[in-house]
Parts: structure tokens; C-alpha cells; sequence
């Protein structure tokens, strides 16, 4: 699945442009684990838990494409592949904030 590659082929809707970048489950979770910073693929893997290498793998290429972090490569054997969220990426912080403050009030007053 490829993310969109220019503006023309994003919703004219912003909440759903939103929704396009990030909301799948894991994008959210990839996320979340890096905001503090940068993490190899398996470091990723391991923080996240229940999710494929395939399906990992594709999240992390629709988030480049998209700009939301960045991929470095390095040249070593066996190679190590670190991912770090851009500015753009970064720009998010405030939203999944706003997310686990609100999940944290729903658990607070619903499962008790």
C-alpha cells in the first residue's frame, strides 16, 4: 500500500488528510515509539508487539514516502537501518498527546 505523492491525490477533507497519514493502528504505534527518538527496525518490532515484519516494513515505506520519518541505512554487515521522525513527523507530537490524555481520562471513568 503506497501513501499518497502529492497533495492532489490527498482528501479535500483535513480531519480525513489526517487519517490518511496516520491513521492506521500501527502508524500510530510507530509513532509513539519514536517520538523519543530514533529506533532500529527491531527495536520497532519488539516496542510494538503483534505486528508482522511485512506489514511493519510496508508502514514504515508509506511513512517515509509520506515525509512522517526518515530511513538511514548504514553500511555495516549486517546492515543497520535506523528511523527517526522528521519535522513533519514531529509535528504530530501534540496529537498523540491529545490521544493518550483522552485514553487515559476514558480508562480513568470507564473501566474501573
Amino acid at each position: 500500500m503506497s501513501g499518497p505523492k502529492n497533495v492532489k491525490e490527498l482528501p479535500a477533507c483535513p480531519v480525513e488528510t489526517t487519517l490518511t497519514l496516520i491513521g492506521d493502528k500501527w502508524k500510530v504505534l510507530i509513532l509513539r515509539d519514536l517520538i523519543p527518538g530514533t529506533k532500529r527496525f527491531g527495536e520497532l518490532k519488539k516496542s510494538i508487539g503483534n505486528v508482522s515484519q511485512k506489514v511493519l516494513t510496508a508502514q514504515l515505506r508509506n511513512m517515509e514516502e509520506s515525509g512522517l520519518i526518515s530511513r538511514k541505512v548504514y553500511a555495516e554487515v549486517p546492515p543497520r537501518v535506523e528511523y527517526t521522525l522528521t519535522e513533519l513527523g514531529q509535528s504530530l507530537k501534540p496529537i498523540l498527546n491529545a490521544m493518550q490524555s483522552w485514553g487515559e481520562e476514558y480508562k480513568s471513568k470507564n473501566c474501573q
